[in-house]
C-alpha cells in the first residue's frame, strides 16, 4: 500500500513538473509573439518614412537672376523661379485657382533644392537644368499608395486636378523615389516632408552625456562608501531604505524637482540638455547605486582577505581588487540606467524639452529636444505623414537602446570572471 501511494505521488509530481514546463514555455512563446507583433507593426508603419518622392522641373535662370546670383545668392527670388519652372510644365494651367492647386504638389521649401543645386554648380547658371525638388507630403502618400485615390474628392487631401498633374509627371518620367536622408540631416519642421531627427538625436546624445558624467562617478563612489566603508548602523540603514525608495519614485517627480530647483530657483537655461541631463542623472543615481552595491557584494570575501593578508590597506583592497572585479556589474547597471533615462519623457516635459525646436544644439546650454519628446510631438500632429515619421523615430530610438544594452552585455562578457 505504501509503495502504491509513493508511486502515485511520484506520478503526480512528474505530471505537475511537465505542466509547469508547458506553462513556462507557453508564456515564453506568447511573450516573444507579442514582442514580434509590436516590432513588426512599428517596422511596417515606418517603411514609408525612409523614402522620399522628388519631382523633376526644368529650371532656366534669366540674365537678371544670374546677375543677382553672382552678387548675392540669398537675394535671388528662388520661390518665383520654382513656380515659373513648374508652370512651364503645365502651359494649360492659367487660372489662379489652378496654379494654386498645382503649387501644392511641391513642398513649400522645394526652392531650397534649386538654390543648393546652383550653389554647388555655378557653372550651369546659363543652362537649362532638370532639378529634382521635394514633393509635398500628400503627393508622396499618393505615390506610395497610402491615400486611396478612388475615394470621392471631398474625402481625400488631394484634388482631382492634382491627381491629373501627378499622372502627367509620372508619364513624363519626372517622378522618382530616393532614400529619405532628410530624416537624419534635417531638424524638426511643421512640414512632414521636411521634418527630420537630427536635432532630437543630437539633443539626446548631449543629454545622455551630461547624465553619464554626473550619475556615474557619484553613483559608484556612493555605492563603494555604503558597501565597503560605511559602518552598519541606523543612519546607513535609513540611507539604504531611501535609496531603494528613490528608485521607485515616478519619473515626473524628478521633473517637478528640476522645475522648482534648477529652473525657478537657480535660473538655469530652460529646454537645455544641461538641465535635462541633471534631472535624468538624479533619476538614474539610485539605479546605479543599487547595481554597483550588488556587484561589490558579489565579490567573494576571500579576495578581500587575501589582499589584507599581504598587507594591503582598505583603500588598496577596494581600488586594486574589489572594484576591478566588480566592474562588469557596475558598467552593466550604469548602461541599463542610462538606457532607461534615454527613453524618458515625463521629467523632460516639466523642464521645457517638449517644445518645438528647429535649431540643432551645439552645446549643452543650447535649447534642444530629445527623441522621446519628438516622438510624442509628432504623434500628436494631424498630418498623416507624421504617423509614419513617428514609427521611424521609434525604430531609431529602439535601435539606440538596443545598442546600449548590447554594449552592456559585451562589457560584462569581456570583464566577467567566474568564481
Amino acid at each position: 500500500m505504501t509503495d502504491f501511494n509513493t508511486s502515485k505521488r511520484l506520478k503526480n509530481r512528474y505530471k505537475a513538473e511537465k505542466r509547469f514546463k508547458v506553462y513556462s514555455m507557453s508564456a515564453l512563446i506568447i511573450g516573444i509573439m507579442i514582442l514580434l507583433t509590436l516590432l513588426s507593426s512599428i517596422t511596417i508603419s515606418a517603411i514609408p518614412a525612409f523614402t522620399q518622392t522628388s519631382i523633376g522641373v526644368d529650371v532656366q535662370m534669366d540674365d537678371d537672376d544670374i546677375q543677382q546670383f553672382q552678387d548675392d545668392p540669398n537675394e535671388v527670388s528662388w520661390r518665383s523661379i520654382q513656380k515659373s519652372s513648374l508652370y512651364e510644365l503645365f502651359p494649360d494651367v492659367e487660372s489662379r485657382s489652378q496654379k494654386k492647386e498645382l503649387n501644392k504638389i511641391l513642398s513649400t521649401a522645394a526652392y531650397i533644392k534649386i538654390k543648393d543645386f546652383y550653389l554647388k554648380n555655378p557653372k550651369l547658371l546659363d543652362k537649362k537644368n532638370t532639378i529634382y525638388v521635394t514633393a509635398s507630403d500628400d503627393v508622396d502618400l499618393v505615390l506610395k499608395k497610402i491615400i486611396d485615390v478612388t475615394l470621392p474628392e471631398n474625402m481625400r487631401t488631394v484634388s482631382d486636378d492634382q491627381l491629373k498633374y501627378i499622372s502627367f509627371l509620372s508619364e513624363d518620367d519626372r517622378i522618382k523615389k530616393q532614400i529619405s536622408w532628410k530624416l537624419f540631416q534635417n531638424s524638426d519642421s511643421r512640414e512632414p516632408e521636411l521634418a527630420g531627427l537630427k536635432g532630437g538625436i543630437i539633443g539626446t546624445l548631449l543629454t545622455m552625456f551630461v547624465t553619464l558624467i554626473i550619475s556615474f562617478p557619484i553613483g559608484v563612489l556612493a555605492a563603494i562608501y555604503l558597501e565597503e566603508i560605511a559602518p552598519k548602523n541606523r543612519i546607513t540603514d535609513i540611507i539604504e531604505v531611501n535609496i531603494n525608495n528613490l528608485a521607485a519614485v515616478p519619473s515626473i517627480v524628478y521633473g517637478l524637482l528640476g522645475l522648482a530647483v534648477f529652473l525657478n530657483y537657480l535660473s538655469m537655461p530652460r529646454s537645455a540638455p544641461l538641465v535635462g541631463g541633471i534631472v535624468l542623472a538624479l533619476m538614474t543615481l539610485p539605479v546605479i547605486i543599487i547595481a554597483t552595491r550588488a556587484a561589490l557584494a558579489s565579490i567573494p570575501p576571500s579576495i578581500r582577505e587575501a589582499a589584507y593578508g599581504v598587507g594591503a590597506s582598505q583603500m588598496q583592497v577596494i581600488i586594486h581588487h574589489v572594484v576591478p572585479l566588480a566592474l562588469p556589474g557596475i558598467l552593466t547597471g550604469t548602461i541599463i540606467g542610462i538606457a532607461r533615462a534615454a527613453g524618458e519623457t515625463a521629467p523632460l516635459l516639466m523642464i521645457g524639452m517638449m517644445a518645438f525646436i528647429v535649431d540643432v544644439p551645439s552645446k549643452i546650454t543650447d535649447k534642444a529636444t530629445v527623441l522621446p519628446a519628438q516622438i510624442y510631438m509628432w504623434a500628436n500632429n494631424p498630418e498623416r505623414s507624421f504617423e509614419y515619421l513617428t514609427s521611424a523615430a521609434i525604430l531609431i530610438l529602439l535601435l539606440i537602446l538596443i545598442i546600449m544594452n548590447l554594449l552592456a552585455i559585451l562589457l560584462r562578457r569581456k570583464y566577467e570572471r567566474r568564481w
